[in-house]
């Protein structure tokens, strides 16, 4: 019996090493993860260049307190927003942290703008975190239902609905507009090109902030260094993580220069938030993405894995649809399939992710081969035509 607290549905597995895609147990099995630990191991596992940074960092000190000047922090802020035109970053440890200081800047402007009673618009089936403020502006009742009243700062409404924003914008004091460009554990709905421009205008227009949340979309994986650049526009606040530093610890929130003025110190903290190990690993995991064309590799992988899957799943009535972007890609079946995570763990040595009882999740890491897809994609469709739901086969 473990002493752990069980907040989460493990896998009975027992794994000793990783490289690349892959993990080993202690018998020896390899395990191709489609997952990358949730987006975080985008370079995959036992990353050399990554090592040798680790090693040198822990040779000189892991941590300092931020009353002390970080030169690896003070690098990696100057290449975050070089990237994203923005023009300061604050470094935490994780998304759900890097949410709530989003959270907090965006109370901040209303007070110091005079906005009474502010409100800040949030999307249906969003996901921000599971701390307090993080978790009132999520979506789904089975993360909140037991907390009781959390905070009543956030107004729900339609994602890629331009409608509902100007419908809450007219019937609330609105301060800032918080969305993902991609819903993740949503599962894996995209904003329209369209959409965030036109989120861009009215932010503009009634001098509200937009917020993006690129913790699982952002850092290349969609085959942009955010997704959001697609529609070539920038955000007020952009909150980013996962796989930032390869599984270090770390989160950021960068924010536009009328923002940054409003910021001193004391306002806000974080014991461990930028501390050198991680800030010096991430700082070498922007270089790497930039320097290996790792943006295009995703975007032309992601569309061989959905060719691949649509060519395989095209005669499988149980699949309701095949939808996503660069290395970020959901396929969702028409319903659930018991233990399918379990069953194709034991079956076929993949690791999966479901998200809302019935998607499959699929965050690769960015070194994925198209053998690793095609071993994948045929695993799963012999997976999938095994199966028998209410008397009716997968397969027509």
């Amino acid at each position: 019996m473990s002493s752990l607290i069980h907040f989460y549905q493990k896998l009975d597995a027992d794994f000793i090493r990783g490289e690349g895609c892959y993990l080993w147990d202690k018998t020896e099995n390899r395990y191709l993860d489609m997952t990358s630990g949730i987006g975080v191991n985008n370079l995959g596992f036992s990353h050399a260049e990554l090592n040798i940074e680790i090693q040198a960092q822990i040779q000189n000190y892991i941590h300092l307190s931020n009353l002390f000047k970080n030169t690896w922090s003070e690098k990696l802020s100057d290449q975050l927003v070089k990237i994203t035109q923005l023009n300061a970053s604050f470094f935490c440890n994780s998304g759900t942290e890097a949410n709530e200081t989003a959270i907090k800047i965006a109370k901040l402007y209303a007070f110091e703008k005079n906005i009474e009673n502010a409100k800040i618009i949030v999307m249906n089936q969003g996901f921000h975190g599971r701390t307090l403020g993080a978790l009132s502006a999520t979506s789904n009742q089975k993360y909140k239902e037991k907390f009781g009243a959390l905070l009543d700062d956030f107004i729900f409404v339609d994602f890629n609905c331009i409608e509902s924003i100007l419908d809450a914008i007219q019937q609330h004091h609105v301060c800032a507009i918080m969305l993902e460009p991609i819903q993740g554990e949503g599962g894996i709905h995209i904003a329209s090109t369209l959409y965030l421009k036109q989120l861009r205008k009215i932010c503009d227009q009634y001098k509200i902030l937009l917020i993006l949340d690129e913790i699982q979309c952002g850092l290349g994986r969609t085959g942009y260094w955010f997704y959001h650049q697609k529609a070539e526009i920038v955000p007020d606040i952009l909150t980013i993580a996962k796989g930032l530093a390869n599984g270090l610890p770390i989160g950021a929130c960068l924010v536009n220069k009328r923002l940054n003025d409003l910021l001193t110190p004391g306002l806000h903290g974080s014991t461990f938030g930028g501390n050198p190990l991680a800030c010096r690993v991430a700082l070498k995991v922007l270089e790497i993405i930039e320097r290996d064309e790792l943006i295009l590799n995703n975007k032309q992988k992601g569309e061989y894995l959905i060719n691949q899957l649509q060519s395989k799943f095209t005669s499988v009535h149980g699949i309701k649809s095949i939808r996503g972007v660069g290395l970020m890609i959901a396929i969702e079946l028409n319903e659930t399939i018991d233990d399918i995570s379990q069953q194709l763990f034991l079956q076929h040595k993949i690791l999966i992710n479901i998200t809302q009882n019935k998607i499959i999740r699929l965050l690769p890491s960015f070194l994925i081969t198209e053998d690793d897809i095609q071993y994948f994609c045929q695993s799963l469709y012999d997976f999938i035509k095994t199966q028998n739901i209410n008397n009716k086969v997968y397969l027509e």
